[in-house]
């Protein structure tokens, strides 16, 4: 059964989805506010998310970028904001489709079908992790931030991206030149002691033994590796 999370803050609106999908067999979840939307995808992991931007807590661009951190899940907005800026600013944030309020339920549920039809293709697309725990320290992707014995851990914009890049890669080998592009941009692909110089600042926030890390780890003139 194909579960959906739907979230929104207008009652009448999750009451008729909530009828519409269930009556077609989907596994609706809803959530009310931006917050509960990311506790609720690392919780049920919905194979589609239908999300509304005016959100009581936190914009629903923000929740998309929470969400990106951690799941390729379809995202399809439902917005009464028809400013091209708020549609580019969801595109760019990582929602697959952009549906403007009021909105035709036959219409909706064509695109739902069309999103979870493109994410069948790629099936890896779903069902990542939210949360990493380590022996040393937790990394949760959909709320951007590090625990290590309970307490959380400041880090930097650029040290997480680091540390979020490695984690969603992690058992892999990222390149230096990806880290320093995805993270820094193109213009920066071969500085690496940029990296020498994060990775050890990470290490030092993180790992309980710095100079023989276990999670963070180097391959010599290549890159670097995450391992839980």
């Amino acid at each position: 059964m194909t579960k959906v999370l739907v979230v929104d803050d207008e009652p009448q609106i999750v009451r008729a989805l909530r009828i519409n999908l269930s009556a077609r067999g989907y596994d609706v979840s809803t959530a009310a506010s931006g917050g509960e939307a990311l506790r609720v995808a690392a919780a049920a992991k919905p194979d589609v998310v239908v999300l509304d931007l005016g959100l009581p807590d936190i914009d629903g661009t923000t929740v998309i970028e929470g969400l990106r951190g951690w799941t390729s899940v379809p995202i399809i907005v439902l917005s009464a904001r028809t400013d091209s800026g708020d549609k580019v600013s969801a595109l760019d944030a990582g929602a697959d489709d952009y549906v403007t309020k009021p909105f035709g339920m036959d219409e909706l549920l064509a695109r739902l079908r069309a999103a979870v039809r493109r994410a069948s293709v790629n099936p890896s697309a779903t069902g990542e992790e939210a949360v990493v725990v380590t022996t040393a320290f937790t990394v949760d992707l959909a709320a951007k931030k590090v625990l290590r014995d309970g307490a959380e851990v400041h880090l930097t914009p650029t040290e997480w991206g680091v540390l979020e890049l490695l984690v969603r890669n992690r058992g892999k080998l990222v390149a230096q030149k990806q880290l320093l592009q995805e993270v820094w941009g193109p213009g920066y692909a071969s500085e690496t002691h940029y990296l020498r110089v994060y990775l050890a600042q990470l290490r030092r926030k993180l790992e309980p033994q710095p100079s023989h890390p276990r999670h963070l780890l180097t391959e010599a003139g290549m890159g670097y590796r995450f391992e839980a």
